[in-house]
């Protein structure tokens, strides 16, 4: 069976397929699917957004929501609902902020902890799968590439991604 081509081959090819965003696109669905199907097969419940949020409340324990969604660039309403499964999962906690009795702070939870522990080797064998086609020195250049752009479109997104301590 000859190998199927992530881009049509010959008369079929469409302009569709020389658009970066396309593409990207279509590297994103890869991507998750890789990251799910890896996931699944261990066992573990996880999605790539609930691993970016468990990873940031660890890094950056007792935050805020809305500075969750800032630092991994994810629409705040949306992000509540992830927030909540990864809440009903038990492997995050929300407490009452010290600074601001009407707020929540994220936590994570041992069992958070352990689960992150557990699927770092996953994420890693992911994140070979999803550049498997390109060589080392192209994966580096793919990476700085990638960095490159996300950094300078950064302001044109409905949800920048904020760094650490920048303000909301």
């Amino acid at each position: 069976m000859p190998p199927r081509h992530a881009t049509p081959q010959g008369p079929d090819q469409s302009p569709l397929f020389d658009l970066p965003g396309h593409l990207i696109r279509r590297l994103q669905q890869i991507a998750v699917s890789i990251f799910i199907g890896r996931c699944e097969a261990a066992g573990y419940d996880l999605t790539p957004v609930q691993f970016a949020a468990l990873t940031m409340i660890r890094n950056h324990g007792g935050l805020a929501q809305t500075t969750l969604a800032g630092l991994i660039a994810y629409d705040a309403a949306t992000l509540g609902g992830v927030v909540e499964r990864l809440v009903q999962k038990g492997l995050v906690r929300r407490e009452t902020s010290s600074q601001d009795r009407r707020a929540k702070s994220l936590h994570v939870t041992a069992e958070g902890e352990a689960l992150l522990e557990a699927v770092a080797p996953i994420v890693a064998d992911v994140q070979k799968a999803i550049l498997a086609g390109l060589t080392p020195t192209e994966q580096r250049t793919f990476m700085h590439l990638l960095r490159k752009a996300t950094d300078a479109g950064n302001a044109l997104s409905r949800v920048p991604l904020r760094k650490s301590g920048d303000s909301l």
